[in-house]
């Protein structure tokens, strides 16, 4: 039986009463006020509450609108309001972690309200019933216990969902224990004894959950050895375990890969005379891209030409199965995971030089200032003419201009076409990890950035648009690649951080991506400038996939769709496949189950996404700290990347690694943490630790099995005592953290 819940009134007095209120509540109010109620409140409970007069109430609705559209309150009904981002009674939600009581910590599936999803504390599992582990996926009755809080019990168990523990493997008498690699999960599970299959100390195994008891330790049984974590050959096997990344494809897969058949000419435009070349990187095995440029009168005319995985790939079948469900390649540093079966991404849907190959194309043609006058698309058989490194062809350009003159001369005009459309050019240097043939990390050094990269991605962001204008001008439904605005949460932040810097910002509504661009060139060439660039990047919103069109922000675009990488992205194969159909190039286009399918999988590829982004991250983190752990108490000079009332992160100038510097760690002193200003500052001392600031630190730890790496100061402050051993510093407002390792902040790649 539901408990029925009171909507609060208004508090007032008799006073308050016999005064001359005003005709309407403010606006802080009535967001109390909705905050209060916990739950759908009807107008006229709002006008009741506030003795909103009759002929005020109109005026009372149009207030509740304007709070609507600010993203204050949220419409429950015609008449009906909420507390925006409130999550139902019950919904779907996903284990994410386990915390130091071994009970599981979730996160709502499907979340639209404004910031991070809330943390739902799950209650234990009935007795007799395996505990939650990561992954898994429940439908769960929730109750509200704070803000941003909620507490959750199982309802429904979604079978396919059970989840799983990858962690390393210690012995004891009685079977086992399993340390977890992810640092979210912070208590160990127990092996009993016949549940091992025989795991030596120190392997990374992969577990399922068993019943066990309400509270307490939690039971697992080990379903995979994965390697050790002394083989740095084992990293990337973790991450693709902990973040449930397909490695196999099925054997009907496999076989319609190996069956298929190179393209033959038919009625296709026939390209195999005109030279184009493909260009990657060294290491790269799939080619799915070849450009081509000629100067003409008034301008330049361009061609990129794209496999055509679609030719291969049919919907419905079991390639297409497998290839929805990956959703996208993963690049590791010794490994890459896919999208489709090797016969197809590195054979006949690769771009090899001097070999036939189907191709979807699009010619273009730009001015001499890099706008485009036309396009158009086709259906070809190419054969590339070239296979180069973006090393190779700066070298000859620089060396002789003349060789890949009409390439860069079409570059540099949509490089002044970008410049005046004002984009978000963030500066984030990669860092790529070197392993050598022994399977060890060799280097860790910043990935270069020529102007041949930014060649390719400029002719792939024009290719991308005009498939996106194409669709349109055809009514075909198009997979868009959108980048909403920061939102108004975000930019608060960046704003205040800005002000640290005396650096002002617009007001969201007059915000365009070259507001942004003109601050990281303010502060471009100064200490400051990595800080502001990564502080800017988390202010974005994610990009994502959406059959709906809002454009894209960061690159200054109103329509914008992935159609250039087709083997490595399912996205632009439906992109692939809606130009097919919209312009009668084929049988092959967009099927019904496609259509029916296309805002499912929109989400779908949108978490496969992140899902690889952030195994590829967690993948970097522990590939560092195996570099690392061998250099255990020298001393790195860093810069603070970020500032909690826990402590500081740092990240190392050499290599880029990020790790923590709890307060613990710090010398002995009244430390106060100010949020709006990211300071921690002695009270005694009058020491004050900011961000960006740079700081020389002593590595403590580094843990290969999480990734985290834990730091000391070098030396002790002046006037200052070394840190007291036990018992940390405390600090204001909050306790101090023990000293334990955080997630280094994610680093993503600019918004495409």
């Amino acid at each position: 039986m539901k408990t029925k819940h009171k909507t609060p009134r208004a508090k007032t007095s008799k006073a308050a009463t016999a005064a001359a209120a005003p005709a309407l509540p403010g606006r802080d109010a009535l967001k109390q006020f909705l905050a209060e109620a916990g739950q759908k409140v009807h107008l006229r409970d709002v006008a009741r509450a506030f003795s909103v007069r009759t002929e005020d109430r109109k005026a009372l609705r149009g207030l509740m609108k304007s709070l609507e559209h600010a993203g204050d309150v949220e419409r429950a009904g015609r008449k009906l309001f909420a507390e925006p981002g409130r999550l139902p009674e019950s919904a779907l939600v996903e284990v994410t972690g386990i915390d130091r009581d071994g009970e599981a910590l979730a996160r709502p599936v499907v979340w639209d309200g404004p910031g991070r999803p809330p943390i739902i504390f799950m209650h234990p599992e009935a007795k007799g019933q395996a505990a939650l582990a990561p992954g898994a996926r429940v439908y769960a009755r929730l109750k509200r216990v704070g803000p941003d809080k909620y507490e959750g019990r199982t309802l429904k168990r979604i079978a396919e969902q059970a989840g799983s523990i990858v962690g390393v493997f210690h012995p004891t008498a009685h079977g086992g224990r399993i340390e977890p690699t992810d640092r979210r999960q912070k208590t160990e599970w127990i092996v009993p004894a016949g549940e091992t299959m025989e795991a030596r100390e120190g392997e990374i195994v992969r577990a399922e959950p068993l019943p066990g008891r309400v509270f307490g330790p939690k039971p697992a049984r080990v379903t995979e050895k994965l390697g050790t974590i002394d083989d740095a050959r084992s990293v990337s096997l973790i991450a693709i375990a902990q973040h449930g990344i397909p490695l196999d494809f099925t054997d009907a897969a496999v076989k319609e890969a190996e069956r298929a058949k190179p393209v033959p000419l038919g009625k296709r435009t026939d390209l195999r005379e005109l030279p184009l070349i493909t260009i990657d990187g060294h290491d790269a095995r799939d080619y799915d891209d070849a450009v081509y440029a000629e100067k003409v009168e008034h301008g330049y005319r361009l061609i990129v030409a794209i496999a055509d995985v679609a030719h291969y790939v049919k919907p419905g079948s079991a390639l297409d199965k497998c290839a929805r469900e990956r959703g996208n390649s993963c690049y590791f540093p010794d490994r890459v995971v896919p999208m489709l079966p090797e016969a197809l991404s590195n054979g006949l849907c690769s771009l090899k030089p001097d070999e036939d190959r189907g191709c979807l194309f699009v010619e273009m043609f730009i001015n001499v200032h890099g706008h485009k006058q036309s396009h158009k698309f086709g259906r070809g058989l190419m054969r590339s003419s070239a296979r180069k490194t973006y090393e190779q062809i700066q070298a000859e350009f620089e060396q002789n201009p003349a060789i890949h003159a009409d390439l860069f001369a079409a570059y540099f005009a949509l490089l002044q076409a970008r410049h005046a459309r004002g984009t978000l050019d963030l500066d984030l240097p990669e860092r790529k990890v070197v392993l050598g043939e022994d399977g060890q990390v060799q280097s860790v050094a910043p990935r270069p950035r020529l102007d041949s990269h930014k060649l390719i991605e400029e002719f792939m962001i024009l290719a991308n648009v005009c498939a996106a204008e194409e669709l349109e001008r055809l009514h075909q439904p198009c997979m868009y690649r959108v980048h909403a605005p920061p939102s108004p949460e975000k930019l608060d932040r960046l704003r205040n951080f800005l002000h640290t810097l005396d650096i002002s910002l617009k007001p969201g509504d007059e915000l365009h991506p070259r507001d942004l661009d003109h601050i990281l060139k303010l502060v471009a060439d100064t200490p400051t400038a990595p800080l502001v660039n990564e502080t800017m990047l988390r202010a974005q919103s994610q990009a994502e996939y959406a059959p709906e069109n809002i454009g894209h922000f960061g690159l200054a675009l109103s329509r914008y769709a992935h159609f250039t990488s087709p083997i490595r992205r399912y996205a632009d194969l439906l992109v692939h496949r809606a130009l097919i159909t919209g312009l009668k190039l084929g049988k092959d286009g967009l099927s019904p189950d496609d259509l029916a399918g296309f805002a499912a999988t929109a989400e779908q590829i949108s978490g496969t996404e992140r899902r690889a982004a952030l195994a590829e991250r967690d993948s970097a983190d522990r590939y560092l700290a195996l570099y690392l752990q061998h250099r255990i108490g020298e001393l790195f000079s860093g810069r603070v990347s970020g500032v909690t009332k826990f402590g500081l992160f740092v990240t190392l100038t050499e290599s880029g690694a990020s790790g923590f510097l709890s307060m613990g760690s710090l010398p002995d002193d009244h430390w106060i943490f100010d949020e709006g200003a990211q300071t921690l500052s002695g009270r005694r001392s009058r020491h004050v630790f900011s961000l960006a600031q740079p700081i020389e630190v002593r590595l403590n730890e580094a843990r290969p099995v999480t990734g985290g790496l834990l730091f000391g100061m070098a030396e002790a402050l002046p006037g200052l005592s070394a840190p007291r051993r036990g018992k940390p510093a405390k600090a204001k407002p909050g306790k101090a953290a023990p000293g334990k390792a955080k997630p280094s902040k994610p680093k993503q790649k600019r918004a495409r």
